[in-house]
């Protein structure tokens, strides 16, 4: 099972803060679960089009090659600015 989070204007386009997802079959790295979670539709289908996406595992920040596992948590979040 992973857990995804989703953050700031992330949450707001899928309407959802988490969720607990069965690891898919055929998933193994981020961009395969960010794949995956388009194929709903939708808002879905544009995530993996957001500009400058970020994304965590395991609270570290990692590439979209990164892999997964069960057990994982995978958030996904915009861009922080600062100033």
């Amino acid at each position: 099972m992973l857990t995804i989070l989703y953050f700031a204007s992330v949450r707001e386009r899928v309407g959802r803060a988490a969720e607990e997802l069965a690891l898919p079959a055929g998933v193994a790295d981020v961009a395969g679960l960010l794949r995956h979670l388009g194929e709903r539709g939708g808002a879905w289908e544009g995530l993996a089009r957001i500009g400058n996406l970020r994304c965590a595992v395991n609270q570290q920040i990692v590439a979209l090659d990164s892999p997964i596992a069960d057990g994982d948590e995978v958030a996904f979040f915009p861009p922080v600015t600062g100033g």
